[in-house]
């Protein structure tokens, strides 16, 4: 595989600012904001950038080792990319240029119902290796379609969606036109006058749609038609009663996003679930919710044994991802970053990502003299 790794763009920091150069305001807007005061969406960084770890200088070292295994399966580093919505609005073809690029470098791709790429298209360019989120339908036969769609192109591990009972209240989003029912302002249009590379990115792409979702669209919806029909199709909370049919058709692995509480993953236990994801959804849902490091801190060591425990939100750089590790997730993943790198530097964005995040998560690990991933949490400053 060649290296793609670009040294004008080093850090996520160098990677949001290219961005920032190259997107319309509402379209990075949509990738870096919280709800509300984005309180969650601060807390969620601070906390994990809090986490301390203690490096052993004199102990024999032999290298350290990337490789996680994850439902048996060995991938290359231990995070994946996480599934984000409307990936071809911040830029365009991003979702492809991602899968692509966690397949190359073996890292898990999951796929959101709501991005902007169908699953028999991820399923094309990741040979059918890759996981897929479910958003809740709100009739069984439209969730039996998808999981049948999921399961026929390969998929063998099914999130389901915990952390979005309800649209979010994200102001930005309200004001660029982004909320149900959304709607196009002047002010977006010479945002995109402004960006010509993103602009002629989507000519040639096409306008992006909710591909996934497009066989079960009734044909010639406006955008105000679109967002209220996706707002209904979709019941969003999920629940014992909704979880159990899923347990019982979905055979593959099978794991809940947006656990916080031992409550929910006693729960997700009792049901059968293989693993969860602990998760705020980015702080784009709740602004007065905990940080996902501290659940993450009090779940692992209770239920770690029983289910494996993941985390999402506020993961930015590899330094981030082993202090995840080391707080006792036994895998991670990134939405925002990835991203960014898309939106910066383009196709080959993901790549140069994912070998920046795999080098600085080698340096930590060699800084602290820790040979495998799973003995970070010997790391962890108590």
């Amino acid at each position: 595989m060649a290296e793609h790794f670009n040294s004008e763009f080093p850090s996520v920091e160098h990677l949001i600012r290219q961005a920032k150069k190259r997107m319309p305001g509402f379209a990075f807007d949509y990738l870096t904001a919280g709800c509300f005061g984005e309180v969650n969406l601060d807390r969620n960084q601070k906390d994990i950038r809090d986490v301390q770890l203690k490096p052993w200088y004199l102990r024999d070292y032999e290298g350290s080792n990337l490789k996680t295994e994850l439902f048996g399966k060995t991938y290359d580093a231990p995070f994946g990319m996480a599934p984000v919505g409307l990936q071809g609005l911040m830029w365009p073809k991003a979702c492809e240029y991602l899968a692509q690029a966690a397949t190359d470098h073996n890292i898990p791709f999951c796929l959101s119902t709501v991005s902007t790429a169908s699953i028999e298209t991820v399923s094309a360019i990741t040979g059918g290796d890759f996981w897929f989120q479910l958003y809740h339908p709100a009739e069984d036969k439209l969730r039996d379609k998808l999981l049948e769609r999921a399961w026929e192109s390969g998929c063998k591990t099914l999130v389901i969606l915990a952390d979005t009972p309800t649209f979010a209240y994200r102001p930005k989003e309200i004001r660029n036109g982004l909320s149900i029912p959304p709607r196009m302002t002047m002010r977006n249009i010479l945002q995109m006058c402004t960006r010509p590379t993103w602009s002629l990115g989507q000519l040639m792409a096409g306008a992006p749609e909710f591909k996934t979702m497009k066989p079960y669209i009734p044909a010639g919806l406006n955008m105000k038609h679109l967002g209220l029909f996706m707002n209904k199709t979709f019941s969003g909370r999920l629940t014992e009663s909704k979880i159990a049919p899923i347990r019982d058709q979905w055979k593959g692995n099978l794991v809940i996003k947006g656990v916080v509480n031992p409550e929910d993953a006693e729960l997700a236990i009792k049901h059968g679930l293989d693993g969860m994801i602990v998760s705020n959804h980015g702080g784009r849902q709740l602004d007065r919710g905990e940080s996902t490091i501290r659940p993450l801190a009090r779940l692992a060591p209770e239920f770690g044994d029983r289910i494996k425990i993941m985390m999402d939100s506020g993961i930015r750089s590899g330094a981030d991802v082993a202090s995840t590790i080391a707080s006792g997730a036994a895998f991670t993943f990134l939405g925002r970053t990835p991203m960014f790198g898309v939106c910066a530097l383009g196709k080959y964005g993901g790549h140069h990502t994912f070998e920046m995040l795999k080098k600085q998560i080698q340096q930590v690990m060699e800084q602290v003299g820790c040979e495998s991933v799973d003995r970070l949490p010997e790391h962890l400053v108590g």
